[in-house]
């Protein structure tokens, strides 16, 4: 008797408010005002196109302030000597954060409503006594590799770029999981899917952060609307019997909650499950708005 068909739930917001080393103090005129640990940044983001909250167009406090060129790009100006890394924690997790010339500190710290998901789902499989065996594509600089494993799953981490691969395996390292089962591979994901096929490798969960745009290990051109739905066709190959998860984030502006949900509703057709998928978000301390900082959508058994 075939499977039923996975349900779909109205897409929803959820918010990353459980950080203690990390606050969003602020928000207005393209611009961000973060704690990150002991430090605040002022970072653009081209979400946040209302103004700020009392009408002031300007922080007065700020240890670094990303400045975006005309011209693309930008560059980082200090009021004070920072560390070139530091490090802030999330329960048991510990992440090295430095600011990089592309504004970014390595991590993404909405994702935390992720983590906290499909650690919860790995904490009751391996309770219930079963292994569980983790795919993270994309995995940048390895949050949910090490949330993962924390969790007690064996994970594979793969990104085509080699730096951020050492950058998990510093993160690992961090959060006490040197020793913990984790592959550390620098590769192109749709090659590593497809060769993983061929060697009959089962996973019992998949987490996938494609970008819009991209290169693979060896210089081949990725982009989403062209590239994704192959992607996950080869990922489901890969799928055990009985798949616990199955987790795509997206931080373009391209794509829907709807479409994410619509994609894994074709894709796990046969397999039942619940799919939910929308907006992930974080708190703005100053005023309680919620600042949008992706979309997510999640099939799980």
């Amino acid at each position: 008797m075939p499977a039923e068909s996975s349900s779909i739930a109205r897409p929803s917001l959820i918010v990353a408010d459980q950080w203690k080393d990390y606050q969003l103090l602020d928000a207005g005129h393209g611009m961000k005002h973060e704690r990150w640990g002991p430090y605040t940044l002022v970072r653009p983001d081209p979400q946040i196109i209302w103004p700020r909250s009392g009408g002031a167009t300007k922080w007065e406090k700020w240890d670094g302030f990303y400045h975006r060129a005309d011209t693309g790009g930008g560059k980082w100006e200090y009021r004070r000597e920072l560390p070139d890394h530091w490090k802030i924690s999330y329960g048991a997790l510990t992440f090295k954060i430095h600011p990089t010339s592309f504004k970014h500190t390595g991590l993404f710290p909405e994702q935390a409503v992720n983590w906290d998901w499909f650690s919860a789902k790995i904490r009751a499989a391996k309770a219930a006594g079963r292994d569980v065996n983790v795919l993270n594509l994309f995995g940048y600089t390895g949050a949910a590799t090490c949330a993962a494993a924390k969790a007690g799953a064996s994970v594979t981490h793969i990104d085509a770029a080699e730096g951020m691969v050492k950058w998990c395996k510093e993160n690992a390292a961090l959060s006490g999981l040197t020793d913990a089962p984790i592959r550390y591979l620098t590769d192109d994901c749709l090659k590593f899917v497809r060769r993983e096929i061929k060697r009959g490798k089962k996973y019992d969960a998949i987490i996938m952060d494609p970008p819009t745009y991209g290169r693979g290990s060896t210089g081949e051109m990725w982009k989403l609307e062209d590239h994704l739905w192959e992607l996950l066709g080869e990922c489901k190959q890969v799928l055990t019997d009985r798949p616990l998860f199955f987790l795509i984030n997206a931080y373009t502006a391209r794509l829907s909650p709807t479409v994410v949900a619509n994609l894994l509703s074709a894709l796990m057709h046969d397999a039942g499950g619940t799919i939910t998928a929308g907006e992930v978000g974080l708190p703005i301390q100053r005023d309680g708005k919620t600042l949008p900082c992706g979309i997510y959508g999640r099939w799980e058994a």
